[in-house]
């Protein structure tokens, strides 16, 4: 039997969140709601919330990562977001953190 060795954890230390439009938006009612949505968003990010922010490339829609550690923490935030308010956004949350396998790297004995 192969003993693997679990990888490390690692701390959650963002929040990627996916936004996309729900199948069959009102796109009209999109475009009236974004002048004050991109408004709030620019605030987030002014507040140190949003540490980056992206058009998604394949659909409409935006990712975020945002300078939170806790899910509930980032969908309060992001409930409050006038798009959300709508019902014309939804987010998925991802938590991230370090890239795991690196902590491999610092088991590795070191060059003579």
């Amino acid at each position: 039997m192969a003993h693997t060795t679990p990888m490390p954890t690692t701390p959650t230390t963002k929040i990627l969140a996916i936004g996309t439009f729900p199948p069959g938006t009102d796109m009209q009612l999109v475009q009236h709601v974004l002048t004050i949505e991109v408004r709030e968003t620019a605030q987030l990010y002014l507040d140190g919330k949003i540490d980056q922010w992206y058009s998604l490339q394949d659909r409409a829609g935006v990712a975020f990562i945002l300078n939170v550690t806790d899910v509930a923490q980032a969908h309060e935030m992001l409930e409050a977001l006038p798009l959300r308010k709508a019902h014309l956004m939804t987010f998925s949350l991802l938590p991230i953190g370090p890239l795991k396998p690196l902590s491999k790297l610092l088991s590795l004995p070191s060059p003579q």
